[in-house]
């Protein structure tokens, strides 16, 4: 099958050698993903922030489980950023949250097994519309994953912005009566959670992006000017790599609509 080519390569995000390690703190501060100490492992990763997403879902899955969250993010930032073909999108997605769910039998304490398996549900949902992804009990499934991120690593920052986003997003679709009463849906604990978030991860595009999608979803054009701000703020952010160059472009375009 053929990839789409990341359309803004640079050398920045290719981190050979050594560079690898020296900044996956940084580069990881969001999904407190483990340093791979197997060098194909970090051959996927590589791959993945240099936007190279086809060759690291290949070499991911190449290295088996070890490398699944690798294979499973490459394909996913994939589907949600590059992929054009609805129904490649849609299989994308679904082949990562299947590898997940096998990720959780096996591995059950890697938070990323959980964060993946709600990232690619919540595009998928997105993709079909959150009010059918909800008539078929995936908003169920999305929230419980996330949850059980967050109870083996508390401090993963991509987790709680996905949280505080399905709060807003089931609040956007079905209100705030039937989100609290069915989902549990509230926007102070929205907020809260996407106020978290950007306080671990305070470098991150996508935080604010997610925030400012957020705030207008749940509290309309009150909130218009700090959405307009953290899109702002957004677009200012240095990215590190290919995923984070690809938030910061969505920035952009929200900011020239």
């Amino acid at each position: 099958m053929a990839w789409k080519r990341f359309p803004y390569p640079d050398a920045a995000y290719v981190y050979p050698g050594a560079a690898l390690q020296q900044n996956w703190a940084r580069l990881h501060r969001g999904d407190c993903e483990p340093f791979p100490e197997d060098p194909t492992v970090q051959e996927a990763w590589r791959s993945y922030h240099a936007g190279d997403f086809g060759k690291a879902v290949d070499a991911g899955l190449a290295c088996g489980m070890a490398a699944y969250n690798a294979a499973n993010k490459a394909a996913a930032i994939y589907a949600n950023y590059l992929e054009s073909d609805d129904e490649r999108k849609r299989s994308l997605l679904v082949e990562v949250a299947q590898r997940c769910e096998e990720q959780q039998e096996q591995m059950p304490d890697d938070a990323n097994a959980w964060y993946l398996h709600a990232y690619a549900l919540g595009r998928y949902s997105q993709s079909i519309s959150v009010v059918k992804a909800l008539a078929q009990g995936l908003g169920g499934k999305i929230k419980h994953s996330l949850t059980r991120a967050l109870e083996i690593q508390p401090g993963h920052a991509d987790a709680l912005v996905a949280l505080g986003a399905y709060h807003a997003e089931v609040i956007d679709k079905v209100g705030v009566l039937v989100g609290g009463l069915t989902y549990g849906a509230k926007k102070t604990t929205g907020n809260e959670l996407l106020e978290a978030a950007l306080k671990l991860n305070p470098d991150s595009a996508i935080s604010r992006v997610e925030y400012a999608n957020a705030l207008v979803m749940m509290f309309g054009k009150s909130r218009m000017k700090d959405a307009e701000r953290l899109y702002q703020e957004a677009a200012d952010c240095v990215p590190m790599d290919a995923m984070e160059r690809l938030d910061v472009e969505v920035a952009k375009a929200e900011l020239a609509d």
